[in-house]
């Protein structure tokens, strides 16, 4: 099976039925992925039930104008750094009203990065209502599209675990 519809049948279908069962929204905030991820989320059928906004913020200006992150914070961490990643899931998730956010931003290569931060390195966001945005890094070899693949194999793999422990204390509440 191709990774688009491996990733739309066994991440992204899970996650939008959750989502539509709890009546909870997503919004997308990607940079390296460049709206890899809203794809993979939006071929789920019923998924404009809970996908409300995709953001391809992929310049500096776009991160600051589109999702609110000051200028100084990306000229301070780099736009690839937790810090960024955090600020971009938070503002794709209040500028969209949504309860969770979530971002992506990395270096795919072949050109770009650093000693501290290779090609092949990407820092994953997600910003949930009510909590402690939960941001990661990961490294991931091959091809731009390998990576980003991979990043948003990554990502959903997250959001299925964040999102069944929610459906979990849902069910508890209710017993």
């Amino acid at each position: 099976m191709d990774f688009q519809k491996r990733v739309t049948f066994e991440q992204a279908l899970p996650i939008i039925q959750r989502l539509r069962e709890l009546s909870q929204t997503i919004a997308t905030a990607e940079s390296c992925t460049g709206g890899l991820l809203a794809h993979c989320l939006t071929n789920v059928p019923g998924a404009s039930q809970v996908f409300k906004v995709g953001l391809v913020t992929y310049s500096n200006e776009s991160k600051s104008r589109l999702l609110g992150i000051p200028q100084e914070i990306i000229e301070e961490y780099g736009a690839v750094s937790a810090e960024v990643a955090q600020r971009m899931a938070e503002g794709v998730s209040q500028r969209g009203g949504v309860t969770f956010g979530l971002a992506t931003t990395g270096f795919a290569g072949p050109e770009g990065g650093s000693v501290d931060k290779p090609v092949g390195t990407v820092f994953l966001a997600i910003a949930q209502e009510g909590k402690k945005t939960e941001v990661w890094r990961e490294f991931f070899s091959g091809d731009r599209l390998d990576f980003k693949e991979k990043t948003v194999e990554a990502l959903l793999e997250r959001l299925q675990d964040v999102i069944s422990h929610k459906r979990a204390q849902k069910n508890t509440k209710n017993d």
